[in-house]
């Protein structure tokens, strides 16, 4: 067994996961039409991938969000050719996805020093130009972080998310007895004993209706695309939002979580997922237990008690099931080890997966470089 402890926490009530910046190339310099001189080619901006960067600490450092090049040089008589602009650079974070302003995706920094042009120069003044010069590319663009955690925890308010990532990663989450509990996302830190960390991300809990943009709504489902893992999250007694509102049981609410995920986007349906059933402290819980597993082996048999349109098109398979008091401490140990081998397997998967078409690659171009050649004499047929 993989023992673990967590030794780092941070909160991020500040964190910030997407930024719109505003950038612009440098103007081209003058061209010297006398002697035909050429200007300087504006100065382009690029987008430049940094380990320690985040994207809070390029909001803090440039507040105003514009980046603009330097101009060309002018051309003049002790220098007929003017010299570039200065390029500008922006420094942001790995794993991050560059798109403008129509959503069109403009390029991804996935590790250190990636860099990506975003705004171009204008060209100096020359013959073409008549030479003027031109003036830079303008361009907003957006930068989203893609992955903010390994594990999305997912559950209605009050599931004992916030509870439970105080259990795993001794983080200090606030922590009441009502619905919204987490407002804004934290996010804490499994440490094991071989130095391995795993970060867990405690989003905003959903309500039925979240794909619809209620509650936190579509802010808390981009949140949960951007996470490796989904380690759903409920209460074994079920769920009430409120006295309005129609109790829930603890299967009930697993489909309509699922439900959420799929309407929203059904790729997160594809995601891998562990399931932590939580308060098996509180009395009754392991008879709840042992329906609640019935149900979930045998979901076809109860899914009939729906209304058609809470049915989701496919129901979550999950890779491990633990039983859990985020109070106690029961079975958290159990749970962080299965968080550590689904994450490991899957990182093996993804490896196997991308050498295998690495290798295939390989096959395609040894097959087209080594075919024979037509005959020199041969003759082709017109189409």
């Amino acid at each position: 067994m993989v023992h673990c402890s967590c030794v780092w926490f941070r909160r991020y009530g500040n964190f910030i996961d997407n930024l719109r910046l505003f950038t612009r190339g440098g103007s081209g310099g003058m061209g010297y039409p006398r002697l035909g001189g050429e200007g300087g080619k504006g100065g382009d901006v690029w987008v430049v991938a940094h380990n320690k960067m985040t994207l809070k600490q390029l909001k803090d450092k440039y507040p105003q969000k514009r980046f603009v090049a330097g101009e060309g040089t002018n051309s003049r008589v002790s220098a007929l050719k003017g010299s570039k602009g200065k390029d500008c650079e922006i420094p942001v974070p790995v794993g991050i996805s560059v798109t403008d302003e129509n959503g069109k995706i403009i390029g991804e920094l996935n590790k250190e020093k990636d860099r990506i042009l975003v705004a171009e120069g204008g060209l100096g003044g020359k013959l073409l130009t008549n030479f003027l010069p031109l003036k830079g590319q303008k361009r907003v663009i957006h930068l989203d972080l893609k992955l903010i955690a390994d594990i999305g925890l997912v559950g209605f308010p009050n599931a004992g998310k916030s509870s439970l990532l105080s259990q795993v990663s001794h983080a200090k989450p606030a922590i009441a007895d009502y619905a919204f509990t987490t407002l804004k996302p934290q996010l804490g830190k499994i440490m094991y004993n071989d130095f391995k960390q795993i970060s867990v991300a405690d989003l905003p809990g959903l309500i039925e209706g979240a794909h619809m943009n209620k509650g936190m709504g579509h802010k808390f489902l981009k949140h949960i695309e951007r996470t490796r893992q989904l380690l759903f999250v409920v209460d074994i007694s079920g769920f009430q939002l409120s006295s309005q509102t129609q109790y829930r049981t603890a299967f009930e609410t697993i489909i309509l979580l699922t439900k959420e995920l799929e309407l929203y986007k059904e790729e997160l349906q594809t995601k891998p997922a562990l399931l932590a059933v939580n308060k098996m402290d509180l009395p009754g819980a392991q008879d709840k237990f042992r329906v609640l597993m019935n149900q979930l082996q045998n979901p076809k048999d109860f899914l009939h008690l729906f209304e058609k349109n809470m049915i989701p098109e496919r129901t979550m398979e999950f890779q491990h099931i633990i039983p859990i008091s985020a109070i106690t401490g029961e079975g958290i140990d159990e749970l962080k080890n299965h968080i550590r081998k689904s994450l490991d397997e899957h990182a093996n998967q993804e490896d196997d997966a991308y050498h295998k078409k690495q290798l295939l690659n390989l096959q395609i171009s040894n097959t087209i470089f080594y075919s024979d050649p037509p005959p020199k004499n041969s003759v082709t047929s017109p189409r």
